[in-house]
């Protein structure tokens, strides 16, 4: 499908932009091993952290989802080392290449404009001053080793220096380049940031389209809505960025109410070639960003999910941190994963085939392993009629 041909509004079938997110996701066709995890990074232009670690924290699940079982080590030394990568707000906390420095001064901007975050501090001023003259003088320091994160109430109950340095962080005077043990370290960006980069700063209008043209490359093809969600702007901000953005309008057939068709955006590049090749096997983080919006997903694969880690126990239906499981370039089924010692635990597996039952073998064998984990123990399987083909196939893995 070549660009120069493409008449105002191209017209996708459901199928066909399935398929081309899969596949600007990273998860269709040959992985780019080359690029290794700081290429998924760049090419996702955003990757979500939490605090949640059951099978693995969730920025180490998406590079293993779209490589397979690279080095745990080596995926946090390839989004910390080298001054490659920074965290700051985009869909949510993520880790952000740091190329995409200049595209968030539109949000700097707006949280020096707002003059406070919702924490307040008693003396704004002498607060900040210290926080920096200390990582002047000490080098990169938690908010621990800056003085204490909170006063010793409840975990929001932060000290002054705590909301002192995060609203530097806000604002981009310092930077969190690296976590040590979960805990942010905060340097100064004139140290942290390359001085090209820091030098750079776009109005908001040029953060805003090199924004919604980063999300539409990574999406392949979205509504309005869904570019908004990617790095979580204002809608009014995409509806003003999207004639200059460089992405193609598009209809895809099905995405709208009772199957009728919807307007949405696509990258050129997507609609150049169809999307062809191998389809991965895994398990996804519920915070992957093929999944992290929840109407996109249900959109695109029929699968409607929500992370139950929040809801009470007796009232969870799939499970704590319940993982799609992703196959043929369908999400066919979601595990409910845990450890203990060695063993990889499925506390809860539900399917919508029998047919997928060698995929979630291979799914669960290959996590296993890259955990660290020599066996895997299905609990409790939605169909218990699939056991005895389960426990095969499993033994074959």
């Amino acid at each position: 499908m070549p660009t120069d041909s493409l008449p105002p509004t191209v017209a996708l079938s459901a199928d066909e932009a399935r398929r081309l997110a899969l596949r600007a996701q990273g998860l269709l066709g040959a992985p780019d091993r080359r690029g290794g995890v700081r290429g998924v990074l760049r090419h996702l232009g955003a990757v979500q952290l939490d605090t949640i670690s059951v099978l693995a924290r969730s920025h180490e699940l998406v590079p293993y989802a779209r490589l397979g079982p690279v080095g745990r080590d080596a995926v946090e030394s390839s989004y910390w080392g080298g001054g490659t990568s920074f965290e700051y707000w985009s869909h949510a906390a993520c880790i952000l290449p740091i190329e995409e420095w200049p595209l968030f001064a539109f949000r700097r901007r707006a949280f020096l404009a707002r003059g406070h975050r919702w924490h307040r501090m008693q003396d704004s001023e002498r607060s900040c001053a210290e926080v920096l003259a200390r990582l002047r003088t000490d080098g990169p320091l938690t908010a621990t080793e800056l003085g204490g994160a909170k006063r010793g109430g409840e975990w929001w109950d932060w000290s002054e220096t705590k909301i002192a340095v995060e609203w530097l962080l806000d604002t981009g005077q310092v930077v969190c380049a690296e976590r040590r043990s979960w805990k942010r370290v905060y340097d100064l960006a004139e140290r942290a940031v390359p001085g090209a980069l820091l030098d750079t700063e776009p109005d908001d209008a040029a953060c805003l389209r090199q924004l919604v043209r980063q999300a539409g490359a990574a999406l392949g093809v979205a509504t309005a809505k869904d570019l908004a969600d990617y790095h979580r702007l204002k809608s009014q901000q995409v509806t003003a960025a999207l004639p200059e953005s460089g992405l193609i309008p598009v209809q895809v057939q099905g995405w709208g109410r009772n199957g009728t068709a919807t307007n949405a955006w696509a990258d050129p590049a997507a609609l150049e070639t169809e999307p062809r090749g191998r389809h991965r096997t895994t398990l996804l983080s519920p915070f992957d960003s093929l999944v992290w919006d929840r109407a996109r997903t249900e959109r695109i694969f029929g699968l409607v999910h929500r992370l139950e880690a929040y809801t009470p126990k007796a009232k969870r239906l799939h499970g704590y941190f319940a993982m799609p499981l992703l196959a043929g370039g369908r999400l066919v089924g979601r595990v409910d994963p845990a450890r203990e010692g060695r063993t990889l635990i499925a506390r809860q597996v539900s399917l919508d085939s029998p047919k997928q039952l060698d995929a979630l073998a291979a799914a669960l064998t290959e996590a296993a392993r890259w955990v660290g984990c020599d066996g895997v123990r299905v609990e409790r399987l939605q169909d218990e009629g699939l056991r005895p083909a389960l426990d095969r196939a499993l033994s074959r893995g």
